[in-house]
């Protein structure tokens, strides 16, 4: 008897994933444990294994398609076998059928669609690139963002140029279709309007899961943001002097963590969930770091934040930086924040109004440090200044509980001893 394998939940909330890359074709064997299909579900990447030995029946899905939960993925059974889909009113079940065959594709595809993230098939789109006319460069012929943007910046060919004049100046006057390029008599995508500005772009699963949790937060938390500034010219001169002395970079995301930590205990409503009538005051700190990445904005959580030493702290954060970029995070390193941390100067922000994610209480951005003039003991000089935003639930933290926490925050950035010692 075959083995029905359904997509399962492996995310909070999930309703659905999009199927990023089979790893096997109907018909072939696979192997318990061993990855099957990769899935692109809430804000990650995910390779599901086969879960038990056995031969490929049927996909749920090609590349690219999405599937709710529950939903069929795979069928595995027997050599020989095939799966018949059961109708409203019949039974399914299995029935012999000869051996499959499998034509060789020349270039690297799955299902007959050339190998390709969905991040890789958007951008191939938005540049006008026919993914069958490219040599995939990555693992298993897989198509890269380099090649794409290679492909996108090849010099456009053109055939050379016979005949009169007259035919010779009409062959100029025409759009070339470069390597990778539809040609010129090949109408516009359906998704691009007449006038040519205006492009449809689908929604990834990531940006959709952010989207919606996003206005869930908005909807339901009543925000209210106060805003302060610090001088960081002490703590930008310790994480100097700590990198040089451990020889390990020190990211400013770990040093902002340690001086939120003892604010956190101070204020522990700052470190809560509201659940219904009651305010679940956490006895951890599982701090939530914001990481941008291509698809939008990824929350990697820092796991009993509050024990950590500081190289500890660093060494979690960029770990956790790099499996972001990779699209490599799991999910219990993206669940369960009790309070977040958004460092926008990194890409060059400064106050803003972060959203408090769904679930805490509280969210903290650092905008990025810039050269301006502050008085010190009377006298005027030139600081390193950088602007602090925090956000809050305004139905559990009052404007004067939210501005003693920054308060402290601010003293606590500014003389990196007090968190250090």
């Amino acid at each position: 008897m075959a083995t029905i394998f359904r997509l399962p939940d492996i995310g909070e909330g999930l309703t659905e994933a999009e199927i990023v890359l089979w790893h096997a074709e109907v018909g072939d064997e696979v192997v318990a444990d061993r990855p099957l299909v990769t899935v692109e579900t809430d804000k990650t990447q995910a390779d599901l294994p086969a879960p038990v030995t056995g031969t490929l029946l049927h996909r749920g899905a090609p590349d690219g398609a999405t599937l709710e939960v529950g939903a069929v993925l795979a069928v595995i059974g027997a050599p020989g076998e095939v799966w018949r889909e059961h109708d409203r009113d019949e039974d399914w079940g299995l029935v012999a059928a000869p051996e499959p065959e499998v034509e060789q594709a020349p270039h690297a595809t799955s299902g007959g669609a050339p190998l390709a993230l969905p991040l890789v098939r958007r951008l191939a789109k938005e540049l006008g690139i026919d993914l069958t006319t490219l040599e995939g460069s990555g693992p298993e012929g897989r198509i890269t963002r380099d090649d794409v943007q290679r492909a996108a910046e090849t010099p456009p060919e053109r055939p050379p140029l016979v005949g009169t004049l007259d035919e010779v100046a009409e062959d100029l006057s025409a759009p070339a279709a470069g390597p990778g390029r539809a040609p010129a008599a090949v109408a516009p995508p359906a998704d691009v309007s007449s006038s040519g500005d205006d492009r449809r772009v689908p929604l990834s699963a990531t940006r959709r899961a952010i989207a919606n949790h996003m206005q869930r937060s908005w909807s339901e938390i009543p925000h209210v943001t106060t805003f302060a500034e610090f001088d960081a010219t002490r703590l930008l001169d310790v994480r100097k002097a700590l990198s040089v002395r451990h020889g390990v970079p020190i990211p400013l995301d770990a040093l902002i963590a340690k001086a939120v930590i003892p604010a956190l205990r101070a204020h522990p409503e700052c470190n809560a969930t509201l659940d219904g009538d009651d305010l679940l005051l956490h006895g951890s700190v599982e701090l939530g770091v914001a990481m941008d990445s291509d698809d939008g904005l990824l929350v990697a959580v820092v796991r009993d934040a509050a024990s950590r030493s500081l190289l500890e702290l660093a060494a979690e954060i960029v770990g956790l930086a790099e499996r972001a970029k990779q699209r490599a995070l799991g999910r219990q390193e993206m669940t369960g924040a009790t309070f977040t941390v958004s460092n926008i100067g990194a890409v060059g922000g400064g106050h803003g109004t972060p959203i408090v994610p769904h679930g805490t209480t509280a969210i903290l951005s650092v905008g990025r440090a810039v050269a301006r003039p502050v008085v010190a003991n009377g006298e005027l000089s030139v600081g390193t200044v950088a602007p602090l935003s925090l956000s809050y639930d305004h139905r559990v933290i009052d404007g004067a509980k939210g501005r003693r926490f920054l308060g402290l925050v601010v003293e606590n950035l500014e003389e990196p001893a007090l968190f250090l010692a």
